[in-house]
């Protein structure tokens, strides 16, 4: 079992494209520790070992960074808990964004294929990775899925990590942005709850308002308890169903794309 977020060794990583069997990836670096020798590891042990694993973690997510800024090309990470509704507003905003903008997408879940396929349906360019019984993507993982997919210059890659709200805050992608979407449906608590996923968020979407009249969720408490936590994280109210707060969802994904890289002509 892995010291630094206890998820288990035991699953193979799969990544998956169109048309692509599934290639299996041992478990790597964090995972490769003996069963016995974590149950009986002294504090002090567990952690440098944790700070290892996200050091090392770390310097290939900086590799990363450089690789997409050196192409142009911009990630988008975007985490939150189990059905807060990442997957259909990712469905909606492909649709909506895709007639003018280079898109693609990887889908992080332990297992199946079924949230890569309903993108696929809309015609975007998707990768799977089934981490197994891991709970999060890593910077290894990342890098596997951009090399298969060589997104062109200014291409918009989203990044849809495992549904946990604890694992993926600890594990730097190399990624321009982090998204985190909270759901109306789960109360307004969760920034106090859950602080280090929301510390690090350039942006917080509030999904699934059009319920609202059928909850007692308070929006100005939410924001207040986001404030307290990261002050400088806006929130963003957002319903994939009606469509509020989708054109000022679109206009900062697209704020966020970078300048064309010097001398590589568009779409390569």
């Amino acid at each position: 079992m892995c010291a630094t977020c206890g998820c288990d060794d035991a699953g193979a990583v799969t990544i998956t494209g169109p048309g692509q069997d599934h290639h299996e990836h041992d478990h790597h670096d964090h995972h490769d520790h003996d069963h016995h020798a974590h149950a009986h590891a002294h504090a002090h042990e567990t952690v440098v070992l944790e700070q290892d694993v996200l050091a090392k973690n770390g310097l290939l997510a900086e590799r990363n960074r450089g690789w997409l800024e050196a192409r142009g090309v911009c990630a988008v990470n975007l985490m939150s808990s189990p059905g807060s509704g990442k997957t259909t507003l990712l469905e909606r905003t492909v649709r909506e964004l895709a007639a003018d903008l280079a898109l693609a997408v990887i889908e992080g879940d332990q297992e199946t294929p079924m949230d890569a396929e309903r993108l696929r349906a809309t015609g975007c360019r998707t990768l799977q990775i089934n981490t197994g019984s891991g709970c999060h993507l890593d910077a290894d993982m990342l890098a596997r899925a951009l090399r298969t997919l060589d997104p062109a210059d200014r291409t918009l890659v989203f990044i849809e990590n495992v549904g946990n709200l604890v694992c993926p805050a600890l594990f730097d992608l190399g990624e321009q942005h982090r998204i985190v979407l909270a759901s109306t449906t789960e109360g307004e608590d969760k920034p106090l709850k859950y602080p280090h996923m929301f510390r690090g968020a350039d942006l917080v979407l509030l999904t699934k308002v059009d319920l609202l009249p059928h909850l007692r969720f308070d929006t100005e408490r939410f924001a207040e308890h986001l404030s307290r936590v990261n002050p400088r994280a806006g929130v963003l109210p957002v319903s994939a169903v009606t469509g509020e707060g989708l054109d000022r969802w679109h206009g900062w994904l697209r704020a966020a794309l970078p300048p064309r890289v010097p001398g590589v002509p568009a779409g390569h």
